[in-house]
């Protein structure tokens, strides 16, 4: 194999300009979205110095993701999803807004933190399968993985920068200030989606076929999540992948419980150390992100989506029995590698096998496996941690992970005539 086919470019979907337009608006807005992910927790576990009730944050974020997927899928392969974004991100800067303006009054309250988080989740809810089916609409098929390892850098790039600058702003200048620069930070995208003309996609011959199989009737918001559902039932990849998504979505995605805890009970770390912390895990996912724009541009890699589980499983493990700061900062940093890497493979696969009626929904479903799984993640990570520590609690989302993964890969093999 030559050079120049192991070595892809990893920046050709920028030669689309209204993807050009929507990844420097995300840029900017994904920075302030990791202060506040990085300050909320904080927060609350400054308010309640009870991890459980930390993870009741998390819980509350994303359980209307958990109930409301399947409806937001449906409403999605309706209307534009470029309308859909102007409305979420709008709503997202003014929640944001409010909950910077009660804590820089000082009448910021747990149940405060309760309510916004669940709006939040309510918005994201159609805001996160609207964002993840839109790609392909700005870049076609021939450049959505790229695409998509190009989002995977800019999300940890901002994992990065964003816990590293909350950390700081925090220190020194006190906690509102991420959730005023985070509500700024939604203008770049309004602005970004403005500019952006999406384009129509042309459908492939397998799609086709699979279209034809299960096409979409004029039919109830009930009968059109069934139909859904019956087709991510019959499609087997998207299907199985789909069941890994969910493994992995409900206990490696955890750490803004169980990384909080873990800097200040075990470590002795402030919200500097704790920002930082955060940013190891940004930077491993940053590299895992170069790593698939570069490597795997012809396509996701089944070895990836198998495998990268089991890896991420292993160093949860290990992040729960390390001492030294550098040491848990390196450790995080290889699990969000592999983490990136699996997710990236797992998204490609998925709307590249989806047909493009049913698209929305195959997404919204992606999103309820992936971040619709995390409140029960959280609760799980969250009473593992209260009843014992930080270090049980990575340890246990790490072993949750491999024994599932096992189980799933037994049942398959049980399966195969």
């Amino acid at each position: 194999m030559s050079v120049k086919n192991k070595f892809n470019n990893p920046f050709s979907s920028m030669k689309h300009k209204n993807f050009r337009y929507y990844w420097l608006g995300m840029c900017v807005s994904l920075i302030g979205t990791w202060m506040q992910n990085i300050a909320q927790p904080w927060l609350a576990y400054s308010l309640t110095k009870s991890p459980f009730l930390l993870s009741l944050v998390g819980t509350l974020q994303f359980t209307p993701i958990l109930f409301f997927s399947l409806f937001a899928g449906a409403m999605i392969d309706k209307f534009p999803k470029k309308r859909i974004l102007l409305y979420t991100q709008s709503a997202s800067l003014i929640i944001t807004l409010l909950l910077a303006l009660l804590v820089w009054t000082e009448q910021i309250q747990y149940w405060h933190i309760l309510t916004m988080s669940f709006a939040l989740g309510v918005v994201n809810t159609l805001d996160m399968p609207s964002r993840q089916s839109f790609v392909i609409e700005l870049v076609g098929k021939e450049d959505l993985m790229n695409a998509i390892a190009l989002n995977s850098m800019a999300f940890n790039t901002a994992r990065i920068i964003g816990p590293a600058i909350a950390g700081l702003i925090m220190g020194y200048f006190g906690i509102a200030f991420c959730f005023f620069l985070n509500a700024i930070s939604f203008a770049a995208v309004l602005c970004s989606l403005l500019l952006i003309k999406p384009r129509p996609i042309q459908t492939s011959s397998i799609q086709t076929k699979s279209s034809q199989k299960h096409s979409p009737k004029k039919t109830n918001l009930w009968g059109e999540i069934k139909e859904g559902l019956v087709y991510i039932y019959h499609q087997e990849t998207i299907f199985n992948t789909l069941v890994v998504v969910a493994i992995v979505g409900m206990f490696a995605t955890n750490f803004n419980v169980l990384v909080p805890v873990f800097a200040k009970e075990i470590l002795a770390q402030n919200e500097t150390g704790f920002g930082l912390l955060m940013s190891f895990v940004g930077f491993g996912s940053l590299l895992g992100a170069l790593a698939i724009a570069t490597f795997n541009q012809s396509g996701p890699k089944k070895s990836v989506l198998y495998l990268g589980p089991f890896v991420v499983g292993a160093f949860l493990i290990i992040t729960g029995f390390t001492n030294l700061f550098l040491l848990t900062g390196i450790s995080l940093a290889v699990a969000g590698f592999f983490f990136i890497t699996f997710i990236s493979s797992a998204n490609s696969t998925l709307q590249l096998h989806a047909s493009n009626e049913y698209r929305g929904r195959v997404m919204s479903v992606y999103t309820l496996a992936f971040v619709g799984a995390t409140p029960l993640g959280n609760l799980y990570a969250g009473m593992f941690t209260e009843h014992f520590n930080a270090r049980i609690g990575f340890t246990a989302c790490g072993v949750a992970i491999m024994l599932l993964m096992l189980l799933r890969l037994g049942y398959k093999r049980k399966q195969k005539p």
